[in-house]
């Protein structure tokens, strides 16, 4: 199960008891709002994109979308996401449960500066019932982010 994948690597930093399972589904953004009773907004969603390199995964403020002209800019290249039958081999997590903690080799993680509004965010967590509450700080550190970018609208 990718949850425990997940907690055994954030168990490094000290808060894999911070995960949170819930019993009804968590996959998509307004599930995850509506079992934890957040806007939102605050949900932390991971969004994946082909790179010819490899995978680039945006973690985004629930309330944004991409914006095809930003990402352009600041990538280079057209966004294209992976195609659903593609986001577990390629990523490590399935389609409702995809995160940035422990992600395979060749994803490159970012987080958008929509996630600045707040000060805490729920990422999921490894599978689509789960996720944890992290500071932006936090959430950079354990997913290895590159670095803020601004692709969101």
């Amino acid at each position: 199960m990718s949850v425990e994948k997940v907690k055994a690597y954030l168990a490094r930093f000290g808060v894999e008891n911070q995960v949170i399972e819930k019993e009804q589904s968590s996959a998509t953004v307004e599930l995850a709002a509506q079992a934890l009773g957040v806007e939102p907004a605050r949900i932390a969603k991971s969004l994946t994109f082909n790179n010819d390199e490899g995978v680039i995964l945006i973690v985004m403020a629930g309330d944004r979308k991409t914006d095809n002209k930003k990402f352009r800019d600041t990538f280079g290249f057209k966004p294209r996401m992976l195609k659903l039958e593609e986001v577990e081999e390629k990523v490590g997590y399935a389609a409702g449960g995809v995160c940035p903690f422990g992600v395979n080799e060749g994803v490159d993680v970012y987080l958008d500066r929509s996630l600045e509004r707040f000060e805490t965010v729920f990422p999921a967590a490894g599978s689509g019932n789960s996720m944890i509450e992290l500071s932006l700080e936090q959430l950079s550190q354990y997913g290895c982010a590159k670095g803020f970018v601004d692709v969101s609208k």
